[in-house]
């Protein structure tokens, strides 16, 4: 049995389980396109100023699409390369996707870089698959059931004291204009914590604090496709979610703080 028939058949919930089948399928589908473009001469396009698009992108994107529309077509799709820069907050159904999450990664040979694939009804995502292709990582989520690596189930760690934690950021596009923001952060959380890592792709921190390899995530200024699959990831293994503030939190807020929940009034405290 392979690992997504392995996952699915934990889901006690046919429908769930019916999404989880082909969010699973399509990014596999899409890792596989990244990574044997990976290492080739790249065409790169610029969305802003240090913002990346690559024929990757395009490319896992229409390979993505084409699987989920083949396992269930009708669905609404909001992808990062056809969305826009202000996607709306959709009603029902919809498929959120990243089809490569660090393309500034990607394109320096960095290999540290995911597809993120959610769906969500009524922007409340009800599945959610995280994919890395370099190390052939699936993690995976159902609301209600749990969280995955591969097939096994996953779980936040119990760290309790801030000098004991790992924890990641990630940097705004517009960091000129964020500076002084990013930096206050940093020398507020920096000290008080066992260290800081900064990779690129604010899926894969979301899937290592649900997985234990990080104690807490934040970052400003991301969109629906870069954290919704792995806002659920995170609180189906026990992790809290919010904004900077501890709000509720929602794939289309601008500030997202992810951590194993013990930890969580602590950072908010430290970032705000």
């Amino acid at each position: 049995m392979n690992r997504i028939e392995t996952i699915t058949s934990q889901c006690d919930d046919a429908d769930l389980a019916r999404l989880l089948r082909a969010a699973g399928r399509a990014a596999l589908t899409g890792g596989s396109i990244i990574r044997e473009l990976y290492g080739k001469p790249h065409n790169i396009e610029m969305k802003g100023a240090i913002n990346l698009v690559t024929e990757a992108d395009l490319a896992s994107e229409t390979g993505i699409v084409a699987s989920l529309n083949e396992d269930l077509p009708g669905i609404a799709i909001m992808a990062e390369e056809s969305a826009g820069d202000s996607p709306s907050r959709p009603e029902g159904r919809s498929w959120i996707i990243d089809p490569l999450d660090g393309t500034t990664n990607f394109a320096h040979g960095f290999p540290f870089f995911a597809v993120s694939i959610a769906l969500v009804e009524d922007a409340v995502p009800l599945v959610g698959v995280v994919y890395c292709p370099m190390q052939d990582e699936l993690f995976c989520a159902c609301r209600g059931r749990g969280a995955w690596l591969n097939s096994d189930r996953i779980s936040v760690t119990a760290t309790r004291f801030p000098v004991e934690a790992l924890v990641a950021t990630g940097f705004p596009y517009d960091i000129h204009a964020r500076l002084d923001t990013v930096l206050r952060q940093l020398r507020s959380v920096l000290p008080k914590v066992r260290d800081i890592r900064r990779a690129g792709a604010a899926a894969i921190d979301l899937a290592y604090v649900a997985s234990g390899r990080l104690d807490g995530f934040w970052e400003m200024d991301l969109k629906p496709w870069d954290t919704a699959a792995g806002w659920l990831l995170v609180e189906e293994a026990g992790g809290r979610v919010s904004d900077f503030a501890g709000n509720p939190y929602s794939a289309f807020r601008p500030e997202i703080l992810a951590s194993n929940s013990v930890l969580h009034e602590q950072l908010i405290d430290m970032l705000t």
